[in-house]
């Protein structure tokens, strides 16, 4: 019998996985685990920033010959991160942030649009 490991899957608080043919088909793949971010929380927002710098800062423009050479490649980015790991910092307020998505939906709500 061939042992499957657990696939661990972060889902923001959607009710899509509540969907009836969403709960049928988990119910028969057992080994896909589902968690669950708190409500109103932003570290996922923090993970798929680095997530973002990975990919920027070690992925863009990378070419690798082999598993092997893209394994390496991200264990070594990972632990330079690590040696000089500190937190996120957002930088702007909330405020700013919604201001400057007003006036973009103000740009793009025009009739030119």
């Amino acid at each position: 019998m061939v042992r499957f490991r657990t696939v661990h899957v972060i889902c923001d608080n959607l009710s899509a996985h509540k969907a009836p043919v969403v709960h049928k088909w988990l119910l028969a793949h057992p080994r896909f685990e589902l968690h669950f971010t708190p409500t109103y929380s932003s570290w996922i927002n923090q993970v798929e920033r680095w997530f973002a710098e990975l990919q920027r800062r070690c992925l863009e423009r990378g070419v690798f010959c082999s598993l092997d050479e893209l394994k390496t490649t991200l264990e070594d980015w990972i632990k330079t991160w690590n040696e000089d790991a500190r937190p996120f910092k957002w930088t702007k307020t909330a405020d700013q942030i919604i201001d400057r998505i007003c006036r973009y939906c103000d740009r793009i709500s025009g009739p030119d649009h």
